[in-house]
């Protein structure tokens, strides 16, 4: 008898705990026939947490940042968000999920999923911990400080066949953005707001259009919930709008990753969390190899030499991507190895920018002082953060197998990049050795004029190929002139080589630099000072000069690239029949390799200054535009003027009332997206 009460009392114990669990985890209702009734299709979807699964977890739901250790992930709660409403979806993006567009706009529970707020069935939330190298010193634990893992959710069945190569493990990872804090939050609070959400999500989807490897963004959903950001760290902080973008890729495991095993670093003193966890570096591992790159897997079965294929693998694919990367003028801005992915991928848009004029010492991150990720520095650095990986990889990659395999990155690099260029230029059919020569005199023909990078390119196709009959002086003057229109004025060019360093305190470096060299390396360096100083040198030579006779040089040197750039393309149509189907496809090619539109920083910032009035819509519009990058769009493109008050159509007139946050309304002309920036983006500060 006694038994009996024990087991039923157990069994009522399981029971009201199951209902419990039920009530928490799922929104299902019952209609009055006793049925389910599924209010939302978000909540059928599919989810199935393999990471989880196979990679130590850390089950500690204890508030606070804390050291994690021997643990890849930490289980997190999200915080909701105060009214959830959607800023813009990417159907691209949601259809990787199985999920039209109409369906998530028409559920009124998708605001709430797809930011966090509202825990869907099946999803675990999590945090993912990592290391990284910041700015070139071990920095120690980093982690997910403001993404949260949902889950993976299961490929439809039909995804394209493409689409699964890319991601052989048949699942997505999930991630919201901005859904608060984590054990690895250090002193943030882990939101984001609908400034840095907006250039997030719409570069994403704009580098997928490109054809460029990346994360991608699903939705972006803003509220009423406000925190306090000091953007420029002036103390001058505002309230703004709490944001979240859902991200998905195949998975956000990256270098950094694998630098949780790190011991202490010589020179920052900081370890990994899980150092001497060997067994864990294994695991992880094992588990990126066999779920990402399955055939590396089978192909194997020496484990040092399935190794060694893996990171020659991600050596190829990061090789390719900073190639692609540099092909459309794009700069990451925090090259951290914990900003690098395991797949290849563009991974965490922060203080990105696609370049306008083109500059070699392009920096896109107001706060990287040292240039460190500058536009040219950023095939280095990738090189760099792959030396960090295969130390990190530590005895599962021997130094000697690594280092050789470090030392095919450039030439892997370079054929990328050169590949890429031939493309750019329309050099189809022939690879001639003079081509390197000629990509390297464009730009540095587009440095001297301060050419515009993306306008440049994409006007090329329109010269022709050399023609029996045709005027040669003519067709040549035409095609200068069409490049002429991209090149800077002079008061363009002294503004953008007026030196960022103070003259007095340059001088003082200087003598620091004759007087204590080592001093002088770390507080300076002989880079950025030479930088500063042949900034000042051009800068008294424009001084110098008038608008007629940069002008006249800039005709000068377009005019000696041009006709080098036109016996190459005579070259590509010798002893061909049909030079018009040439021409066509050589057309064709360029055009759809030369973007006509890229997310400027001046079109990010139209967007932003609008939505944060609560009008969302230019925010839509350019996600529009960005979808086809490479086509022209001119019902997208109609000029009016951006208010902060909201978009007023050309003709409309802004009164300057105060904009919603309650700061006064300005106002300035709407440039189209395929302009040249207009002159006050110059004046954008992204940190």
């Amino acid at each position: 008898m006694a038994a009996a009460a024990v087991s039923t009392a157990w069994l009522r114990s399981i029971f009201r705990r199951s209902v419990l669990s039920l009530r928490s985890t799922s929104t299902v209702d019952m209609n009055p026939t006793g049925s389910a009734v599924c209010r939302s299709l978000l909540e059928r979807l599919p989810f199935h947490n393999l990471a989880l699964r196979r990679l130590p977890l850390d089950p500690s739901l204890e508030p606070g940042v804390r050291e994690v250790r021997g643990a890849c992930f930490s289980r997190v709660q999200t915080q909701p968000l105060l009214s959830p409403r959607f800023v813009a979806v990417s159907e691209p993006a949601l259809a990787l999920l199985g999920l039209s567009v109409q369906d998530v706009l028409s559920d009124p529970l998708a605001p709430e999923y797809l930011s966090g707020s509202k825990i869907m069935p099946g999803s675990e939330p999590a945090a993912h911990c990592y290391c990284g190298h910041q700015f070139g010193s071990f920095a120690g634990q980093l982690g997910d400080g403001a993404a949260c893992y949902l889950g993976e959710v299961k490929a439809p069945a039909d995804q394209s066949e493409d689409l699964l190569r890319e991601n052989p493990s048949g699942r997505w990872e999930i991630q919201v953005k901005g859904a608060g804090p984590t054990p690895y939050s250090r002193q943030a609070d882990g939101r984001k707001v609908l400034r840095s959400s907006i250039r997030e999500f719409l570069c994403s989807e704009a580098v997928f259009a490109l054809g460029i490897p990346t994360t991608r963004a699903g939705s972006l959903v803003t509220s009423d919930l406000h925190v306090l950001r000091d953007v420029f760290y002036d103390g001058r902080a505002r309230r703004e709008r709490c944001s979240v973008v859902l991200r998905i890729a195949p998975t956000f495991i990256r270098f950094g990753s694998f630098e949780i095993f790190k011991p202490a670093d010589e020179f920052t003193g900081r370890q990994g969390p899980s150092v001497g966890r060997d067994d864990i570096r294994a695991q992880l591992l094992d588990y990126v190899i066999e779920t990402f790159y399955p055939e590396i897997q089978q192909s194997h079965t020496d484990r040092e030499a399935r190794n060694a294929a893996f990171f020659r693998e991600v050596t190829r694919r990061t090789a390719r991507l900073v190639a692609q990367w540099q092909c459309v003028g794009f700069c990451h801005g925090v090259l951290n190895t914990d900003n690098m992915s395991i797949l290849g991928l563009t991974l965490d848009y922060g203080p990105f920018g696609f370049m306008d004029r083109f500059d070699p010492d392009f920096v896109c991150n107001a706060s990287d002082n040292m240039g460190r990720y500058s536009y040219q520095a950023q095939p280095a650095v990738c090189r760099w953060n792959l030396a960090c990986l295969a130390e990190a990889l530590g005895p599962e990659l021997p130094e000697g197998q690594a280092q050789a395999i470090l030392d095919e990155y450039l030439p892997l690099y370079n054929t990328f990049y050169l590949g890429n260029m031939r493309r750019k230029l329309g050099l189809l059919r022939k690879e001639e050795a003079e081509d390197e020569l000629l990509v390297t005199e464009l730009l540095q023909t587009m440095h001297n004029t301060g050419a515009d990078f993306t306008n440049t390119f994409r006007s090329l196709s329109q010269v022709p190929c050399p023609k029996e009959g045709e005027v040669e002086a003519d067709v040549l003057e035409a095609a200068v002139n069409l490049l002429l229109e991209q090149c800077a004025s002079l008061e363009e060019l002294k503004a953008a080589n007026k030196p960022t360093m103070d003259q007095r305190e340059l001088l003082m470096i200087l003598s620091l630099a004759e007087s204590n060299p080592a001093i002088f390396q770390l507080l300076a360096g002989k880079k950025m000072v030479t930088r500063q100083l042949e900034k000042l040198a051009r800068l008294k030579e424009l001084m110098d000069t008038n608008q007629e006779v940069l002008r006249s040089k800039q005709r000068e040197d377009w005019t000696r690239w041009m006709k080098q750039y036109r016996r190459r393309l005579a070259q590509e149509c010798t002893g061909l029949d049909d030079v018009h189907a040439v021409e066509e496809e050589r057309v064709r090619v360029m055009d759809s390799t030369n973007p006509r539109v890229v997310l400027r920083n001046y079109i990010a910032q139209n967007a932003i200054d609008v939505a944060e009035s609560g009008d969302f819509s230019e925010v839509q519009r350019v996600l529009k535009v960005l979808k086809k990058p490479f086509s022209t769009q001119l019902d997208l493109e109609k000029p009016g003027l951006v208010a902060q008050g909201g978009m007023m159509e050309q003709g409309e007139r802004d009164e300057g009332g105060a904009g919603e946050e309650g700061q006064g309304a300005t106002s300035r002309p709407f440039v189209c997206y395929d302009s040249r920036p207009p002159t006050w983006a110059s004046e954008i500060c992204v940190t």
